[in-house]
């Protein structure tokens, strides 16, 4: 049973509330994971340090990602999107210098880093939807046959 809606998502006693935010973390999660593995530059001394940066990157690209694409608007239109890479570069210097560590050595890394995460996530998040679509909608009350009002 559906006790209200929010910004349409339903929320209540189905303990759907939290699920978009941890699918969020997880994919960014493996993101990361992947752009440390496969980038020369990006490394994370500690599983604590990396879940740390994950959680801190998260963070900076629901809260502060949004704004500076909105700043940034006319750089990102001249370059056909191109300056979101970077702009997701400088999110993930900025996470480093935020979390001890992790670290990112020079601009090159992290610009690697910010597409190999961008696709990554990219990718990710278009299966999820897919698979969200294939498995239906929210609504999980049962349906009830037609009543026939005229049986002539």
């Amino acid at each position: 049973m559906r006790v209200f809606q929010i910004q349409g998502q339903q929320t209540g006693t189905g303990g759907d509330s939290l699920r978009p935010i941890v699918m969020r973390v997880l994919v960014m999660g493996l993101a990361v994971f992947l752009a440390v593995t496969i980038v020369p530059g990006i490394e994370s001394d500690s599983l604590g340090a990396g879940v740390a940066a994950v959680l801190v990157l998260t963070l900076l690209n629901t809260l502060i990602r949004p704004l500076l694409y909105l700043l940034a608007m006319p750089l990102i239109v001249v370059s056909l999107g191109l300056f979101m890479v970077v702009i997701n570069a400088l999110l993930l210097q900025l996470t480093a210098a935020l979390v001890k560590g992790f670290t990112v050595t020079g601009f090159g890394a992290s610009l690697w880093g910010a597409l190999v995460i961008s696709l990554v996530s990219s990718l990710l998040n278009m299966m999820l939807v897919i698979e969200h679509s294939r498995v239906g909608t929210n609504d999980h009350r049962p349906h009830r046959p037609p009543t026939i009002i005229n049986p002539d």
